[in-house]
Order: structure tokens, then sequence, then C-alpha cells
């Protein structure tokens, strides 16, 4: 299907498979996971036969959080990704269980020999669920949408925050135009080459949204998304569920296997994982380690393992005294004991973090040593700071509401971590608003002094983790420290730009020794999310990016 690539193509397809997925039942020890081949799906306990399942009926996805807001765009939370992800399709997918691009609502790509130039083929004969054509110019609206920060279709309160970690800001944009030559034919001229491009386009924000659809709901959008992806949204009960239906009219013929999903938020895991023992759900997410001897030991049940491809954090909002000096960062650092939380909380499930990125990712730094948990250091380097006295001022500990599949309960970690503090002087008061307001509040970075967060990788590419968490461009985005760093901003640039990937490793290991110095966090974990389901449920691959789409999963009658 694909035609004439080019040699960048082949580079990004090889950037791609690098990303080693963890087998079914892994230990999650220190040892990175590595009992699949790069770029192979993750595997199942027991392996699950698509062609054993049945058709239609209704699959019903408990999850621990309500989604933020249902336009792909302007969102940047996983809760409201994955519902995108059954709405609406982008250009390019992920092959199921990998990073590995595939075509999508674009069929095929050409790019020119210097890197500057990407022509894609669209498919043809494709609806919008309102019925109208997807079309290049639907792709010259979205992403014209996207890049202008004065576009009448960014809506109040709205920002594109992927696009421009993604993309770069509006100063410096990486796409230069998007022009449709024509009705099926859409070309994009870069201002620099970009390495992982196409990985990028291939991202859930990044999806094709029905312009008709934009422009007649306006602001109201985000809560009625039209796209051309394997259902259709009919409904949603906040912080209850969203109902979608089956698209008839689906370009891929055959999906999707279900008339209809529901995704029900229940927040908490014991409470979710009796929904699904009682039968009141098919399957669902973030399973607590706690009840992973249940599960195992249920007939009626099946275990998944999604890859471990993500990090949580322990985050200082740096613009804020005193964790706008970095010897009060590296002291506190040594007042975080990883391994008693992944004893305590993640049954083996889980290892230590000491850099942003997971060790299965190419460009992880190993050499970097963490700072060891160590008490009575870190009231030295409290001291040495100015702080002999501990920190006397209560300081604002935000922990996460919902659980996320890199925590599981952000609440008691940051009680254990609050122990911990305590025991060196320093006082912080736990708070923990609701889920949307608490992704808000860490994007203003006002309420905050310190707080617990984390990020599953979407694309396979190390810039996925280091150029939205951390550079200056993602501040008020995903940058949630307020970090800016020009050194750290200059490697990450080059390694966007750099097309030889042992070259981009070498730029994103000085990366890491720069955020190891400056410690505008505590990465604490890598953790092995858990997934369960009835037996039923057949055809499900877990993505090593945090979620994906339902079209393929059946319903065994």
């Amino acid at each position: 299907m694909r035609k004439r690539m080019g040699w960048l193509f082949t580079l990004m397809l090889s950037l791609a498979l690098i990303l080693a997925a963890c087998g079914g039942g892994g230990s999650g020890t220190s040892e990175p996971a590595a009992s699949t081949e790069p770029g192979e799906a993750a595997s199942t306990e027991p392996a699950a036969d698509p062609a054993a399942g049945g058709s239609g009926g209704t699959l019903i996805v408990g999850r621990g959080g309500d989604s933020a807001a249902l336009d792909p765009a302007i969102v940047t939370d996983g809760e409201s990704l994955k519902i995108a992800q059954q709405v609406f399709d982008p250009l390019l997918a992920y092959k199921a269980g990998t990073t590995e691009v595939e075509p999508a609502l674009a069929e095929s790509w050409e790019i020119s020999d210097d890197g500057l130039k990407y022509t894609f083929k669209l498919r043809e004969g494709v609806k919008f669920h309102d019925g109208t054509d997807f079309n290049a110019d639907a792709v010259v609206f979205n992403f014209t949408r996207w890049n202008d920060p004065e576009s009448k279709f960014k809506f109040e309160g709205d920002s594109f925050d992927y696009y421009d970690s993604m993309f770069g800001p509006a100063e410096a944009r990486v796409i230069k135009s998007v022009t449709a030559s024509d009705a099926s034919t859409v070309v994009f001229e870069l201002n620099q080459p970009q390495a992982p491009f196409l990985q990028n386009l291939a991202m859930p924000p990044f999806s094709i949204a029905s312009p008709a659809a934009v422009e007649k709901s306006g602001a109201d959008f985000k809560a009625n998304p039209v796209g051309t992806g394997p259902f259709v949204f009919k409904e949603w009960k906040r912080s209850d569920s969203i109902t979608l239906e089956k698209n008839p009219d689906y370009w891929q013929e055959g999906l999707p296997k279900v008339d209809s999903v529901i995704v029900r938020s229940i927040p908490d895991n014991t409470a979710r994982f009796n929904a699904l023992q009682n039968d009141e759900i098919d399957m669902m997410e973030d399973l607590s380690p706690d009840d992973l001897a249940t599960l195992e030991s249920n007939p009626n049940l099946q275990k998944f393992n999604r890859p471990p491809f993500n990090v949580a954090y322990l985050g200082f909002n740096v613009t804020k005294k005193p964790f706008d000096d970095p010897k009060v960062r590296i002291a506190l650092s040594h007042a975080v004991d990883k391994q008693g939380i992944v004893d305590a909380f993640f049954a083996g499930q889980a290892e230590p973090a000491k850099n942003p990125i997971p060790p299965s990712l190419w460009g992880y730094n190993d050499s970097i040593e963490d700072y060891p948990y160590d008490l009575e250091q870190a009231k030295k380097l409290l001291a040495d700071a100015g702080y002999a006295n501990g920190i006397e001022q209560p300081l604002t500990f935000y922990a996460m509401p919902v659980s996320r599949p890199y925590m599981p309960d952000g609440r008691k970690v940051a009680e254990v971590i609050q122990a911990s503090f305590a025991q060196i002087g320093v006082t912080v008061n736990i708070e923990s608003p609701e889920w949307a307001t608490y992704l808000d509040d860490l994007s203003k970075g006002e309420k905050d002094d310190l707080f617990i967060i984390g990020w599953t990788g979407d694309n396979g590419d190390p810039d996925n983790f280091f150029y939205p968490l951390l550079d200056k461009d993602s501040i008020g985005g995903n940058n949630y420290s307020q970090y800016a760093s020009e050194p750290l901003h200059e490697l990450l640039v080059k390694a966007q730009q750099e097309t030889d990937q042992a070259e981009r490793t070498k730029l994103y290991e000085e990366a890491q020794v720069v955020i190891h110095d400056d410690a505008p966090w505590v990465p604490l974990v890598h953790s092995t999310p858990l997934l369960a389901a009835s037996t039923k449920v057949q055809g499900y691959v877990p993505s090593p990016t945090g979620s994906e789409p339902y079209a393929e999963i059946s319903i065994q009658q």
C-alpha cells in the first residue's frame, strides 16, 4: 500500500520498532522487561483468540475517572484520549500492540529527500458521522485550527497543548504549511526536519474532526464529538458513563465487532474490580496490584499486562520558593523511598525510576546514579540550602484523585511521602481536587507547590517524554513543573532535527544528565499496568501508549 516512502520513512519506522514490550506476567523488577521482540504486541493471560469471539452486543468498560473533554485536540489526559480513539481516526495509526506506524485515513505517503515535504494520499469514500465527506480540505481545516493561535475555532478555554508540544510553539512551528492539492491529496511542508514526524501524526490528539460539526457546535464540540471512527458518540453522563454506538459505515470492513460501548467511571479500584467479578462490566483498567491474586484464581476472568512504557513522578513547582533552588529539590529527592513505594503499592508490578523515560525506550541513560533514600543526607542538604530547621511554611501537595496506569493510588503514595518529609521538618498538606480541575491547576501552576502525576508514552520516541514534559516551550501545557532550562532546550531541539538515531541517543543521554542535576522531578516508578476482563472478551490487544481502539474486540455470546 505504501508508495515510494524514501529514506526518511525507513528511519522513522526503525525508530518505532525499538520499543520493547513487556510480556504477560512480567515481574516489573529492575531488569527491563524484554520477553517480546521490539514492536511486538503485548501478550495476554490467557491468550485471546479473536476468531473465537462472537459479534454484536455491548462492551462495558470500567475506568478510574471521567474524561475532561471529548475534543481530542484540546485535552492531554488519557481518560479523554481513550474516548477519542473510538470516535475519531488520525491520518496514521499504530499497529495493534506496538508503536509501528501504519495507514489510517491516509493510505500512503511520500517524503522528499530533504525531509521537508510529506505528501499523503487520503482514503476516498470516507464519511464523518454527520454524513459530510472526509477529504483533504477537512485535513487542512483541522491543522489550520490547531496551528493558528487566533483561530475562530479555538474557543474560550481551549488550548492545543499537544500540537504546541509536538510541533512547536506559535513562534517556532515545525509545520510551515498544510495544503490540499486535490480532494484526496494533502501536502505538509516543514520549516525543519522532524525525526518523529510520522510518529507524531499517528497520535490521537491529531485525529481529524468534522469541520461542519466544529462550525455548528462551536464551543460545545468538546461535548459533542464527530469523527470518522468506528464508534459514534451517543451520550455523556458526567462522572458516570459515556455511550458509543457502532458506526455502520466505518471504512474498515467488518469493524467494529460490537454494537455499542459503554465506558463507565468507577473511581474506587475495589468497586471497579467488584463490578467486573459481578458481571456488571466486561473489562476494567488499572487493576489494583492487591487484587492480582484474586483475579488469577478466578477462571471466568483474564489478565492483561500493558507494556511498562510510562513514568510516575513527584514534581516541584520550580517557580515557587523553596523549589526555585535545586539544592532543595535534590534534598527532598533523598527523602523519597521509591523501593518502599513499589513494595507497598505495586505488588512487584513496577520498578523504581531514576530517569524521565522508561528503560525499555532507546536513549535511556543507565549511567545516571539515582539519589538514594537517605533522610540524614536530606536534612544536611536542606541545611546547606539555608533550611537548617526544615521548611516551616506548610506546602500544598496535590495528589491524584483517580487511579492511573502508572499510579494505582496517588493519595496513599502522597501520604507516604508526606510522612517522610515530616521527618526532615517539611510539612505538606495534601489536596485532591476532581480530575479536570487537578489537571487545569497543574497546567496553570498557581495552586500547587508539589504534586504527583505521570505520563504514558504516546508514540515510541523519547521526544514524546522530554519535550512535552520538561521543555520550556511546554510551560502552560504538560510541563507542570514550570521548568525552563536553556541547555536542555538546545539539546531537545537538536535531537528533534537530527535524523541519525545514534546521534539522537547521545543527545538524549546528555539531556538526562541536565535533568538529573536540576531535579525538577523525583521520578518515582515505571509500572506494568494491569488490566482485567471477562473471558467473554476476545480480540483485545493492549497498547503501550495507554489506550487503544475497541473496534477489534468482540463479546463471546
